[in-house]
């Protein structure tokens, strides 16, 4: 055989070993690999747990700053990003659709991309982004003008761009995308436009799209460039043509469970928020209102799209307590595998991980108003004089009954992410104690314009406190200890083998508690706001932490009287790593 055939054969072989740099192995194996941080959720079940103990109880002391990147310029708004480690390098992404990738033992950037977004985006709750995911080459993450991009992990150059969907219509893109079995699969933002909740799967190679499953019933889904099956079923729970701008937004990305090969995503509120035009008058008793399938969880097949299982937190759906928060699978004390679920309604929900059936849900936030309770499907019992009045029987016709809602609508959880210990078998659930004053108005739909239909005051329920880190037993849904924080709390959480669980507040403070009694161990002053997500990680024999800090997201744009609260808050966009160092390791 000549050189050049040689030369050929040897760079067709490099490239196919390149593009299966990072396999769906390897996702799959990502809680147990250590070295690195694959998927978001530290697994694709989203549980944020670590096996690493190297750093535990006793020595989280010890833990010190190894080095801090600043994303620079004036675009820092908030920073709400999980980092991702890879053969030495971190990727991070930043607010305004920015993409970096840093070495991981210096802190130096190796390069940046820049989204170029168009004038008129319409992101409503910040111009955050959660994310990215990396698989193969490539490196890739979703931008605010509703497209996902591939780059090359190596150079930052493009490889291909796609639109998920119409930017001018309301529509953009903030999660961390998911990839399973060679597919990268998205979902949607702006369920505040009247845009329709989608979940969609591409050939992460190409970018060509696989399959579509929109989340409101009635909207028809695809496989393969061809119409698949309807979502639900026309006109079944929703009323005429409102099903055609129905919301639900699929805004944070799902999970994965390799067991029973299922996508979980959640959908958001039903647009608009004006139950009584999507109600229009049915009975509490007739499911005919309940608005499908927006806030719910739904079970898909990562294959073709298809829906498996649906389960719906909040049926006729009235205060934007959007259905979206993360569902984690795991095993609980007893060997059976679950689901978990903390609703923005208040309610925790234990889910069988087989079917999505209804095992026990319960509050987590002290003040539920809306609802008496759940029955044993796990379906509400509504507290009817607590939903916000109908405009159209009100003297003038122009505001409804003004109502006292408890969670408010920014939930009492809202994105930040839980973490579930395998040490432990509880999760720590980042909550909110907050309400609302809440009322309706009338609405009609426009392309690209804000589709409410409500107005709405935040208040704290507490003077004591808004924010609280809850310890909670799925298997009782007994809390079993709490931290308290004066500004709300907005950012994720991490457990790990060494008995630790860490989280950041507003405030800026970077905190590690004992996971069993919740006795603050360790802190640190980051500078800002922290909204981002913790990651941990092992090199060269030592443990690192990682976590970003830059105040922003939701609160200081819709939170009211929770805004002023906190808006002495600087912003920033600062990521810091931390190290054990070896000799400090057994102190």
């Amino acid at each position: 055989m000549n050189k050049f055939v040689l030369a050929v054969a040897a760079g067709l072989l490099a490239s196919t070993s390149s593009y299966a740099g990072v396999t769906e192995e390897m996702l799959r194996d990502d809680t147990a690999s250590t070295g690195d941080v694959l998927t978001n959720g530290m697994g694709r079940h989203l549980q944020r747990y670590s096996p690493l103990d190297t750093l535990n109880k006793e020595n989280v002391k010890n833990l010190v700053p190894a080095w801090a990147f600043s994303l620079g310029g004036e675009k820092q708004r908030g920073q709400e990003t999980q980092p991702l480690v890879h053969d030495g390098v971190m990727y991070i992404t930043g607010s305004y659709s920015r993409l970096y990738a840093i070495d991981v033992k210096t802190g130096q950037e190796i390069w940046q991309y820049d989204a170029r977004l168009p004038e008129g985006i319409l992101p409503c709750c910040d111009v955050v982004n959660r994310g990215a995911a990396i698989y193969g080459d490539n490196i890739y993450f979703g931008t605010l003008d509703a497209r996902i991009v591939a780059l090359n992990k190596d150079t930052g150059d493009v490889v291909w761009r796609k639109k998920i969907a119409d930017y001018k219509a309301g529509y953009s893109y903030t999660a961390a995308p998911l990839i399973v079995n060679g597919l990268i699969i998205t979902g949607n933002s702006g369920g505040e436009f009247g845009i329709v909740g989608e979940v969609q799967a591409r050939d992460a190679e190409t970018g060509e799209m696989v399959w579509t499953r929109p989340v409101i019933e009635g909207h028809m889904g695809t496989y393969k460039g061809e119409e698949s099956t309807m979502t639900g079923t026309l006109n079944a729970t929703w009323p005429g043509d409102m099903w055609k701008t129905g919301g639900g937004a699929t805004w944070l990305g799902g999970s994965y469970d390799i067991e029973t090969d299922t996508l979980v995503f959640g959908a958001g509120n039903p647009a608009p928020w004006n139950s009584h035009l999507r109600n229009a008058g049915q009975p509490l008793d007739d499911n005919s209102g309940d608005n499908l399938y927006a806030a719910s969880r739904i079970g898909i097949n990562p294959e073709n799209g298809e829906i498996k299982w649906h389960f719906q937190t909040t049926p006729r759906e009235g205060w934007d307590y959007d259905g979206v928060n993360e569902v984690v699978a795991y095993t609980n004390r007893a060997g059976e595998k679950r689901w978990a679920t903390a609703d923005r309604n208040g309610f925790f929900y234990v889910l069988n991980r087989e079917d999505g059936a209804f095992v026990r849900g319960v509050p987590f936030v002290k003040d539920i108003s809306w609802a008496e309770g759940l029955d044993d499907t796990g379906r509400p019992v509504f507290s009817e004089g607590n939903r916000p009045g109908d405009p159209s029987a009100s003297a003038d016709g122009k505001k409804g009954e003004v109502i006292f809602a408890s969670p408010s609508f920014l939930g009492g959880k809202n994105w930040m992410p839980m973490a579930f210990s395998q040490n432990t078998g509880n999760f720590y659930v980042p909550s909110n104690e907050w309400g609302m004053d809440i009322w309706n108005e009338p609405i009609t739909y426009k392309k690209g314009a804000a589709y409410l239909g409500a107005g709405f005051t935040i208040k704290p329920n507490y003077e004591d406190h808004i924010g609280s880190l809850k310890a909670i037993d799925p298997d009782t849904g007994d809390i079993k200890w709490e931290f308290k924080n004066d500004a709300p709390l907005w950012g994720g959480v991490m457990t790990t083998a060494g008995g630790l669980v860490f989280t950041g507040t507003p405030e800026g403070e970077f905190i590690a508690f004992d996971d069993e009694t919740g006795e603050k161990l360790w802190s640190f002053q980051t500078g800002s706001g922290i909204v981002g997500q913790p990651i941990t990680w092992e090199q060269d024999g030592e443990q690192f932490v990682s976590i970003i800090s830059g105040w922003g997201g939701a609160v200081p744009l819709w939170g009211g009287e929770v805004a002023k609260k906190v808006n002495y808050l600087n912003q920033g966009g600062l990521l810091w790593t931390f190290r054990l160092p070896k000799q400090l390791a057994e102190n």
